[in-house]
């Protein structure tokens, strides 16, 4: 019998071919964005339009930032970021849809596990994407519902606040 792969393993492979044109060094990452199971918007990471990639090398590497910390080491667009802002360069909607992330190390080919930082979850809330999905270190697909970014931001405000 054909073996077709999930819906949700079938974008994450889409993901994947999008990532390999990143010119990043340490992590490769692709997004791509459904809406109504039609693919409306990709992005990966890498420098703004125009701006140099990393050629000289990566700064982060140079500072020893380890992943998730030392944005200011790296000029690069995220790959959710870049996949939100082509839908709206295209004039795509992205509202209601699904976020699909996938990362490899371009050294191995390997998985990186990935998901949206910070200021990305933050993207991702006010684009009115309802679904990420990605995958964990083991290779199982992994779901964040952006509702619950929402309440992780607003227990860190109201605890910060309550410390001042």
């Amino acid at each position: 019998m054909l073996q077709r792969p999930s819906k949700d393993r079938y974008y994450l492979e889409i993901a994947k071919t999008v990532a390999l044109r990143s010119p990043c060094t340490r992590r490769q990452l692709g997004a791509i964005v459904v809406v109504d199971d039609t693919i409306v918007s990709t992005g990966y990471n890498g420098p703004a339009r125009g701006v140099n990639n990393c050629e000289l090398g990566c700064l982060k590497d140079k500072k020893n930032e380890s992943t998730y910390v030392g944005y200011n080491w790296c000029h690069a667009v995220h790959a959710e970021e870049n996949a939100v802002v082509n839908a709206a360069r295209n004039g795509n909607k992205v509202l209601g849809g699904t976020m699909f992330i996938l990362g490899t190390r371009p050294a191995t080919g390997e998985i990186a596990e990935s998901w949206p930082c910070d200021r990305c979850s933050r993207i991702i809330i006010n684009a009115g994407i309802i679904r990420v999905v990605t995958l964990d270190k083991e290779g199982n697909v992994k779901e964040f519902d952006p509702k619950a970014w929402v309440e992780r931001d607003n227990k860190w405000y109201a605890d910060n606040m309550k410390s001042e």
